[in-house]
């Protein structure tokens, strides 16, 4: 028996999240569904697998563990070890797969880190420029590299995004680009340099759907799965890179 609202002819997004669901991940899912994709959750654990899907999110949640790039714990925080395993397992899929993905905020980290990355476990006593505190409204000013494809999504030099994260990008994974910064330099979006479709961004697009531009990044994610699905190779890359002290290596 098919699922209720279930198109057979529509496409099926992977939605990585933690054990219990909060609001965010709901909100998620309602931004695929409004743009017409079936929507499963996968939660940590043994077997989980990208069969069958479309498309794959990795959601926000807890910190990503330090050990996967290689340091120790320097603050007390809220890991999920069981989510790192799924996460990394089914990343190699998508990778090999091809698959499209999108991460937000932990899952744009943890990309960064499944590609050689690094992380900075702290930026609240390197903000300069930025008062590091939590917001659920646009109020954070984000520029946007316009020559991406995030600044076509995005169609603005200059947005503004929310902010919930404490930790940052630090050294940049491999094959990814900068596409948007905060006024600290802090990496707040990259992407993919090869031919899977792949965006990270660091801010939480799903409370923000009353805005275009952040619905778009949806939309655009779910005609990159479709586009999966119907077999089409993805556009070619482009390959410019916005360089910042952030993104240079491991010092601040």
């Amino acid at each position: 028996m098919s699922e209720p609202g279930f198109n057979p002819h529509g496409v099926t997004i992977g939605v990585s999240v933690p054990r219990r669901r909060s609001i965010a991940h709901r909100l998620i899912g309602l931004a695929l569904r409004l743009q017409g994709a079936r929507v499963r959750y996968l939660r940590p654990g043994p077997g989980r697998s990208v069969d069958g899907l479309d498309g794959l999110v990795l959601a926000g949640g807890t910190h990503v563990h330090p050990a996967r790039y290689g340091q120790q714990p320097t603050v007390k925080a809220n890991y999920d070890l069981s989510r790192d395993t799924t996460d990394q397992q089914l990343l190699e899929a998508a990778s090999s797969q091809c698959l499209p993905v999108l991460g937000i905020c932990r899952g744009a980290q943890f990309v960064n880190v499944f590609r050689g990355g690094s992380l900075c476990q702290n930026v609240t006593p390197l903000r300069v420029n930025t008062r590091h505190r939590p917001l659920l409204l646009p109020l954070q000013t984000v520029r946007v590299v316009t020559d991406s494809r995030l600044g076509r999504i995005l169609d603005a030099p200059v947005i503004g995004a929310n902010r919930i994260h404490s930790q940052a990008i630090k050294r940049l994974g491999g094959a990814l680009r900068v596409v948007a910064v905060d006024n600290d330099c802090f990496v707040q979006a990259f992407e993919g340099t090869g031919p899977q479709w792949l965006v990270g961004v660091q801010w939480h697009p799903e409370y923000l759907l009353y805005h275009p531009g952040h619905r778009r990044l949806f939309r655009v994610f779910v005609q990159a799965a479709r586009a999966f699905r119907a077999g089409e190779r993805p556009p070619a890359p482009i390959t410019g890179e916005l360089h910042h002290r952030r993104a240079q290596g491991d010092q601040p």
